[in-house]
């Protein structure tokens, strides 16, 4: 049987969950510091890279943001009743998780590029930024941690 991506997204996201903790919501992301977009002139690929690296991470050295490794390409940003966190696609290997309690609030950002960008803020003040594809994902983070 062949599994549509839905159905393993829905597996990667379930995975590993503990007894007893409870799937809230979860969405296809980007980290922003690893985005990479589609460009045709030396502009583009210019403000491709800036975007990747400015406004992608903040707060201060060692919070809680700066914990976060390094990656490139779509993860799954998971939200359940004890933490929140990234995990792969395909087979739900947790990438980097924090407990709910430390996540402050989303906030919805301009959108600059084709998909909508938003920040994870951290109880210690720094944030992350992730792009996704559906503004709709970012309303029900927002629903869910403030």
């Amino acid at each position: 049987m062949i599994m549509g991506m839905s159905e393993l997204r829905e597996r990667a996201v379930r995975n590993q969950l503990a007894a007893g903790e409870q799937l809230l919501a979860y969405a296809s992301v980007v980290p922003a510091a690893g985005a990479k977009g589609v460009s045709v002139n030396l502009g583009g690929v210019l403000a491709n890279d800036l975007m990747s690296q400015v406004g992608a991470q903040g707060g201060m050295a060692g919070g809680i943001a700066s914990q976060c490794p390094q990656t490139s390409g779509a993860l799954l940003l998971r939200v359940t009743d004890q933490r929140v966190g990234l995990v792969k696609p395909l087979d739900g290997t947790p990438v980097w998780e924090v407990p709910r309690a430390w996540v402050a609030r989303v906030e919805r950002r301009p959108r600059l590029q084709l998909m909508a960008r938003f920040r994870v803020h951290y109880a210690d003040g720094s944030w992350l930024a992730f792009l996704t594809m559906r503004r709709r994902n970012i309303e029900q983070f927002r629903a869910l941690l403030g």
